[in-house]
């Protein structure tokens, strides 16, 4: 039985995260599918205050939150560092990953609401993929620390994979590869590693899953 067990659930880009960590890392470790709407005694065991996924158990201690986490496995496993030793780039690094964090909500937001708030969350995405493209990303560099992959591009993973998605289910655009040369070119970087293509959910089976969560909320939003 593998030290390490991450309880999770495939479609969360919170859950990748730490997939993604753990292969770049090369560490073993025994995956358990959370069902959300009917939560495990595991989960609620391992993460009684929030709980949520994912879980990363490590000799039978718990640790929650996926930033938390991509920290936790980074200086256990000090192999393939995923954050700069200067401590003035990691500053800058943790930054960016608290950003990923917020960008995370008003996707979701797009598929969760209707009419003009869904609009508003759209334009927040768009708004932040600027911040993005014009702060975050260096010209010429394959990702955001540089040619190396590290925690700040595995932070961003819902950008890359989660958001086409959303747009395609809800027919909104906030993201298009014209305006944002530098973003494209990430993100383009980033889906071609080999650990993270293989780590990222197959998208025929998410566009399924969100179209059928967003004909829920629109019968919800008409009942």
């Amino acid at each position: 039985m593998a030290a390490v067990k991450l309880l999770g659930a495939w479609v969360s880009p919170y859950n990748c995260r730490v997939i993604c960590a753990l292969k770049l890392k090369g560490i073993a470790y025994e995956y358990m599918e959370e069902d959300l709407l009917n939560k495990s005694p595991l989960l609620l065991q391992y993460n009684p205050v929030h709980k949520k996924i994912p879980v990363l158990v490590h000799g039978g201690r718990s640790i929650c939150e996926s930033a938390v986490i991509l920290r936790y496995i980074d200086e256990t496993w000090p192999e393939n560092p995923l954050l700069p030793a200067d401590p003035y780039e990691r500053a800058v690094a943790l930054f960016w990953i608290k950003f990923a964090d917020d960008t995370t909500f008003p996707i979701a937001m797009m598929y969760l609401i209707t009419g003009e708030e869904q609009k508003k969350a759209a334009k927040e995405c768009s708004e932040m993929l600027e911040t993005i493209e014009e702060h975050g990303l260096v010209e010429g560099k394959k990702f955001f620390g540089g040619d190396e992959i590290n925690m700040v591009d595995i932070a961003f993973c819902s950008v890359a994979h989660w958001l086409g998605v959303i747009e395609e289910v809800t027919g909104l655009k906030a993201f298009e590869p014209h305006k944002f040369p530098k973003l494209n070119s990430w993100i383009l970087n980033f889906k071609s590693v080999p650990v993270i293509k293989e780590s990222l959910p197959d998208i025929e089976t998410m566009l399924a899953f969100f179209k059928g969560r967003r004909e829920m909320v629109l019968a919800s939003k008409s009942s």
